[in-house]
């Protein structure tokens, strides 16, 4: 991979890292572990994440992931707990794929791995919120599934196609910046109706 594809591949992996940590580190680890990722040289320290013990933990917090986040309510408790460990673990993705020779790719790719997973996150928990004021619990489900096809899908095309799954990551990142705003200012509206004189 080229330096640009390396890069590009650190945006999208940090940007899915702030929706489903687990899952891409579970399935990166499996790609890796069945040799549908070569990595270059500069890159082996990241074999750690083909070690049947990563792989294992990786799994079965993704499978219990993938629960928690189809029930409203627990998902957002789920998505607050996470606010610390996603962009964390985005950050060392991100600082993981890149160049690790040069200092200031180091401090670059963690400090911006580490936001797209934060800024992705919040995008998340926000269109979550927003959802669970909805009465009818179906939503969450599909909101969720959405959320599991989309992150599968971007992983995929970030192996096959890191150039385009930045593109598109890109596009999700903005969307998540506008979801996290208006969950913003549904809470400030709510907030307001509940401080209210009733009259």
């Amino acid at each position: 991979m080229s330096s640009v594809e390396l890069l590009a591949l650190a945006a999208s992996t940090s940007l899915l890292a702030g929706w489903r940590l687990y899952f891409v580190t579970f399935a990166t680890g499996l790609a890796m572990r069945f040799g549908y990722i070569d990595l270059p040289e500069h890159l082996a320290a990241l074999d750690v994440l083909a070690s049947p013990w990563v792989i294992a933990v990786a799994g079965a917090a993704a499978s219990f992931e993938f629960l928690a986040d189809k029930v409203p309510w627990v998902d957002s408790i789920w998505d607050g707990i996470h606010t610390f460990i996603r962009p964390v673990g985005g950050a060392l993705l991100a600082l993981a794929i890149v160049d690790a020779s040069d200092p200031a790719w180091q401090v670059a790719s963690f400090l911006l791995g580490g936001g797209a997973a934060l800024v992705s996150h919040a995008g998340k928990a926000g269109a979550r919120a927003m959802v669970n004021t909805s009465p009818e619990p179906f939503s969450n489900v599909v909101v969720s599934t959405g959320e599991d096809v989309a992150t599968a899908g971007l992983l995929a095309l970030a192996i096959a196609n890191p150039l385009a799954a930045a593109v598109i990551a890109l596009l999700l990142l903005a969307l998540s910046v506008w979801l996290a705003l208006a969950a913003r200012r549904l809470v400030k509206r709510v907030l307001n109706l509940g401080s209210k004189p009733q009259t």
